[in-house]
């Protein structure tokens, strides 16, 4: 069977021209020409069947033939907060990672212990797509911009279900998985991940007294990049389970 080719396409029904990256990977590596099939993406639930119209130097036209609606594949919204590693390229492999497992938003935290207080979220967005485009998801995760943990602990007030997770034993925790098991179906999560240093004690304090629960995500100690990618699997495998 022919290997479809998927491209990410923000405004497809006004463009019916390939994004520049896109483009030169379309007529650069895979050498499409006119007539060609493509399979279209834009992040918010659709994919396009199309073909290539006029490939001509950096440019590669599209005409849509059918707009193929995608089911999301997990009932609720998930969101992991997460302050960056000092190698980026430990956050970057989370990223893509958490991506193929499947998501919905991503916030960078700038924590009292973190080792890294700017990120180009640029960079992330890019594996964010490509990691999209890979594993065949339908929506994109939004990638929020740096915030600082106190400000982001108090635009959370909501009604989503908040965890933070951390190892400090004189705070009691709950099990993240075993929590997230004992609820509803859909819904909004949100699982907070600190730093290598993880996060301060005030600032655990300051996020249960915000109506975060406290929460260990087992038994081991992870480094930042592995529990968050863990954070991410127990949000998609207790959503998964609520469907059965």
């Amino acid at each position: 069977m022919k290997e479809e080719r998927y491209f990410y396409v923000p405004t497809v029904a006004l463009s019916g021209e390939l994004p520049e990256e896109e483009a030169t990977h379309a007529l650069r590596v895979l050498r499409l020409k006119a007539g060609d099939e493509l399979m279209l993406m834009d992040g918010q639930g659709t994919f396009y069947q199309a073909s290539v119209a006029a490939a001509s130097g950096k440019h590669c036209l599209y005409h849509v033939e059918q707009a193929i609606p995608q089911e999301h594949t997990w009932p609720g919204h998930l969101h992991l907060a997460i302050a960056p590693t000092k190698m980026m390229e430990r956050m970057e492999w989370l990223v893509e990672k958490a991506t193929e497992v499947g998501f919905d938003e991503l916030s960078l935290l700038d924590c009292r212990f973190s080792e890294r207080h700017v990120v180009k979220a640029q960079r992330l967005e890019r594996i964010v797509v490509a990691a999209m485009k890979q594993s065949r998801k339908a929506w994109k995760p939004v990638v929020n911009d740096m915030q600082d943990f106190q400000s982001f602990i108090a635009a959370h007030r909501s009604n989503t279900k908040k965890f933070i997770a951390h190892c400090y034993s004189e705070i009691p925790r709950e099990n993240l998985f075993n929590t997230l098991s004992k609820l509803p179906p859909g819904g909004d999560l949100l699982v907070l991940v600190g730093p290598e240093g993880d996060f301060s004690i005030d600032e655990v304090r300051m996020a249960v007294e915000a109506g975060f629960t406290s929460v260990d995500l087992g038994p081991s100690r992870l480094r930042t990049e592995t529990a968050g990618l863990a954070a991410v699997m127990m949000m998609q495998l207790s959503q998964q389970q609520s469907k059965l």
